[in-house]
């Protein structure tokens, strides 16, 4: 079982350094970086890091979320308040469900706004960590340290590999992407109304953890519907 940390536009030197040495303390290495905003190579980051400086010499940086997520079938998000209707589960909960598969992911935000709407629908579910109402705001290091320390806990009694595999994200992404395509197609979305009705296909297919067979089956289904729509007509 693996497990990689995602850090979307981290801002500050010191919180990247921190994550890289609480990462090495619970044993976890794989470091992702979507669009930061201060190098894993900043000297403050170094410091901070002091004995982790090779999570941070060895950290991957993307220009997207779902690119830093490819390969894995188990993503969780992090986030202080959910203002979407979604629910979300406690770090015991959300870690015991990522330890079920071979590829994982944990995806924090950026410090002064966390993860966005667009940015937790890659991720099949929320973790929030229960803070005291009055002052609910954990640092950014922090909140990773809380997750990681899970992590490390729940590998003393890890649970046995899914029987049977979840599809990728990248794969889930190009199904959603079919989908909505041929939903608008057929006129059942329209395009201003479009993101709102894909989330709940969402919450449907991620609660169903589908494998590459069955994703690749449902495509199938969508391209025989594009292909009765357009008459017949052959893809190019």
């Amino acid at each position: 079982m693996s497990l990689r940390i995602v850090l979307v536009e981290t801002q500050g030197a010191l919180n990247l350094g921190a994550v890289a040495r609480v990462m090495k303390n619970m044993g976890i290495h794989r470091l992702h970086l979507v669009n930061p905003l201060c190098s894993p190579q900043d000297t403050a980051a170094r410091q901070m890091a002091v004995h982790a400086q090779d999570i941070l010499a060895n950290a991957q940086i993307f220009t997207s979320l779902p690119a830093a997520l490819t390969g894995c079938q188990r993503v969780l998000g992090t986030c202080g308040r959910l203002s979407n209707g979604r629910s979300s589960v406690s770090p015991p909960q959300g870690i015991t469900w990522l330890q079920g598969v071979e590829e994982s992911a944990l995806v924090f935000g950026a410090e002064d706004r966390g993860l966005s709407n667009t940015e937790l629908q890659y991720c099949q579910g929320v973790i929030t960590i229960p803070t005291v109402a009055a002052y609910p705001s954990l640092n950014l290091a922090q909140a990773v340290a809380i997750c990681c320390y899970q992590w490390r806990l729940s590998q003393i009694d890890a649970p046995p590999p899914h029987p049977t595999m979840p599809a990728p994200l990248e794969a889930i992404e190009g199904l959603f992407k079919h989908l909505e395509q041929v939903l608008l197609q057929i006129g059942y979305l329209y395009p201003h109304t479009a993101f709102a009705r894909m989330q709940k296909f969402r919450k449907i297919v991620h609660r169903a953890e589908l494998t590459q067979e069955e994703v690749t089956m449902l495509r199938g289904i969508l391209s025989q519907v594009q292909w009765a729509v357009e008459g017949g007509k052959t893809h190019a």
